[in-house]
């Protein structure tokens, strides 16, 4: 008995050194390939200056319409060329990074927090408050988003500041309303009557245990948004209602190649497919914290 009861413990061990998932396991989980073009992006935003020797809004007639490096005449002193004005396309590409993910995350951050507000107030206070929040939420979500995003972006002029008030003010509803709605349902926990009972103020209890439940979702929501702000704040670039040029956001890029199409295509080929690829990132980077941060999908 004495022996056997070792070689039983030996075998669960065992079972549970089988059973305990790997480093490589844990790493397959992980979203890698959209990380790693986050990582990339960032690194291009942060450290811009040391990636390219050239500034993108500087001008060099010389060098005006170089085609890529691999094409006749290209050099691979502008490897993605260079546009009408002899600026170097991988420098405008690069410091486009900075200014498109700056406003995206920006504006989400600013719509976060007057969503989550006005979520909060609505869904644990109730009565008149939600009535009339949520009017005011159902109107802003009824109109059409670019066109709301263009006539108030040409009303107050091209800016970076206008960009982000102007994507802020679009997106702030879907925070409110999702806010609103896990709120109705927190605020029905044991947890919440019972500091209730103990004479916490509504203030303690938001703080301390409505919103810590929330941050999940808010994550998850974030992160799918931010590929759809890149792509308002590059139709406004474009459009000529966004970042004024001649910073180098990726819409106003892809708008200066806009009428050389047939004869100078990578001006607008390569920021298109930076937009392609960080919306394509984010978005799956948001899927995978969704199906992670759900309870219900965790499962799956």
């Amino acid at each position: 008995m004495s022996v056997a009861e070792p070689a039983q413990s030996h075998g669960s061990l065992a079972f549970q050194a089988v059973a305990k998932p790997s480093l490589w396991t844990r790493l397959r989980a992980l979203p890698l390939l959209p990380l790693l073009i986050v990582v990339i992006l960032l690194v291009m935003a942060l450290a811009a200056p040391l990636l390219t020797p050239y500034s993108p809004t500087e001008q060099s007639l010389v060098e005006r319409l170089r085609p890529p490096a691999w094409i006749a005449r290209g050099s691979w002193a502008h490897p993605l060329g260079t546009d009408l004005f002899g600026r170097d396309i991988l420098a405008r590409v690069i410091y486009g990074t900075r200014v498109s993910l700056s406003v995206a995350l920006v504006a989400i951050i600013v719509a976060g927090i007057i969503g989550a507000f006005v979520g909060l107030v609505a869904g644990y206070f109730g009565g008149w408050w939600e009535v009339v929040l949520m009017r005011v939420v159902d109107a802003f979500l009824a109109v059409p988003a670019v066109l709301v995003a263009i006539v108030l972006a040409s009303t107050q002029g091209p800016s970076f500041e206008n960009v982000v008030i102007v994507i802020g003010l679009l997106y702030w509803p879907r925070y409110a309303r999702q806010v609103r709605g896990e709120v109705l349902s927190i605020k029905q926990a044991d947890y919440i009557k019972l500091a209730r009972i103990a004479g916490c103020s509504p203030a303690r209890i938001i703080g301390l245990h409505v919103l810590p439940n929330l941050v999940p979702s808010l994550l998850v929501l974030a992160s799918l948004q931010v590929g759809s702000a890149i792509i308002l704040e590059a139709t406004l670039s474009f459009l000529g209602v966004g970042i004024p040029p001649p910073q180098p956001a990726w819409g106003v890029i892809v708008e200066d190649g806009r009428g050389m199409l047939a004869s100078a295509w990578w001006i607008s080929l390569f920021p298109g497919i930076a937009i392609a690829v960080t919306v394509l990132a984010f978005n799956m980077l948001g899927d995978w914290l969704r199906d992670r941060l759900d309870p219900r999908l965790r499962g799956l």
